[in-house]
């Protein structure tokens, strides 16, 4: 049952164990729902997922996940949509971190798709997600104060790798959008275009979300910064052009809420140069 995508969890004690137990929890799942496993997945990272069948045949996702940060709240983001634009939420076991969810088929990505094509679905979708927010969802404002609060150690840690004007940026955006958002809905921090798959119930569902309570503004990120959709700083600016347009955004907001989950995301263990040359586009962008 193990991944080579999950190798990285054996670095430390809880992934480990985790890592460890992985096997009887797929054996616990699988009589708790009566599944039937079948291969996994073949991109992984934090979690295990596979292929099961239902016991009337039907397909599905077991996901298994390492408790993790970004993780928390995904069965109450699926539970919210309720199918309206992403999979479906069959079954959570909050206590084992794991879920049985509806799976797309075919299931290929929205990435496949010509660049302005994609776009104009996800001009669709993002209305549809962005429900009013619960309680329960943490704020977008308590996530930037993380940020804020770690990244100047990560970038003295990793011997300053960016210029100080960017972290300046970075950190000056944090401060002042998190006091002043607009209405708080249901974001997701990595909905690109990797994330949105084909499907039969609709055209295409989101997967995997990392869901946060924050304005509408700070929706559009991930899909700004993504290269799924084309890699350079005019397909950057454009992608932020064309939603913010589109979906009655105030564009600077959102470019700067960019900037700062991009550097943010930017390094962790090690410093990722493409994240960095993102958040460098967008710091100058005007």
């Amino acid at each position: 049952m193990m991944h080579p995508g999950l190798d990285w969890l054996a670095s430390s004690e809880d992934g480990r164990a985790w890592l460890e137990r992985l096997p009887r929890l797929v054996d616990e799942c699988a009589d708790l729902w009566s599944l039937e496993v079948g291969e996994p997945f073949a991109y992984t990272y934090t979690s295990l997922t596979l292929k099961v069948r239902l016991r009337d045949g039907q397909p599905a996702v077991l996901k298994l996940q390492f408790p993790h940060r970004e993780a928390e709240h995904e069965a109450a983001a699926l539970a919210l949509w309720d199918g309206d634009g992403a999979i479906r939420l069959l079954a959570h076991e909050p206590q084992r971190h794991v879920l049985l969810l509806e799976r797309c088929e075919p299931g290929t990505p929205l990435s496949d798709l010509p660049a302005e094509d994609a776009l104009q679905i996800l001009e669709g979708l993002l209305p549809r997600l962005w429900k009013p927010a619960r309680e329960s969802f943490r704020p977008l404002a308590k996530e930037a104060a993380w940020w804020a609060g770690y990244l100047p150690t990560r970038w003295e840690q990793h011997g300053r790798p960016y210029e100080r004007e960017l972290l300046d940026a970075a950190l000056e955006a944090i401060e002042e959008l998190s006091n002043s958002q607009g209405d708080q809905v249901l974001v997701n921090q990595d909905l690109h275009a990797d994330n949105v798959l084909r499907a039969e119930r609709e055209p295409w569902l989101v997967i995997d979300p990392k869901p946060l309570a924050g304005e509408r503004e700070f929706g559009i990120a991930a899909i700004v910064r993504g290269h799924e959709l084309g890699r350079g700083r005019a397909f950057v600016e454009h992608r932020l052009d064309r939603l913010t347009e589109s979906l009655g955004l105030d564009r600077d907001r959102a470019r700067r809420w960019t900037l700062a989950q991009t550097l943010a995301w930017a390094a962790d263990e090690e410093v990722i140069p493409e994240q960095v040359e993102c958040a460098r586009w967008l710091m100058q962008i005007q």
